[in-house]
C-alpha cells in the first residue's frame, strides 16, 4: 500500500515539476466558492518556480522513500 502513495506522490511531483499549471487549472474548480477573480490568484512566474522547486523536492524524497521500500 505504501508503494502505491509513493508512484502517485511522484506522479503528482512530476506533474508540478514538469508543469505546474495543469496542477493550478484542475483546482480552480475547487475555489469556485472562495475566490471571484481566478486569475488574479493564479501565480506569477516566480511563483511556479516556487512550486517546482518544491515539487522537486518532494519527488526526490518520494523516490528516496520508493527505493528504501522496495530494497
Amino acid at each position: 500500500m505504501a508503494v502505491v502513495f509513493l508512484c502517485l506522490f511522484i506522479v503528482m511531483a512530476t506533474v508540478q515539476v514538469v508543469k505546474p499549471q495543469l496542477l493550478w487549472r484542475a483546482n480552480r474548480p475547487l475555489q469556485k466558492p472562495f475566490v471571484k477573480d481566478y486569475d488574479a490568484t493564479e501565480p506569477n512566474r516566480a511563483g511556479y518556480r516556487i512550486e517546482r522547486v518544491a515539487g522537486a523536492l518532494v519527488l526526490v524524497g518520494a523516490v528516496v522513500m520508493l527505493v528504501i521500500e522496495l530494497t
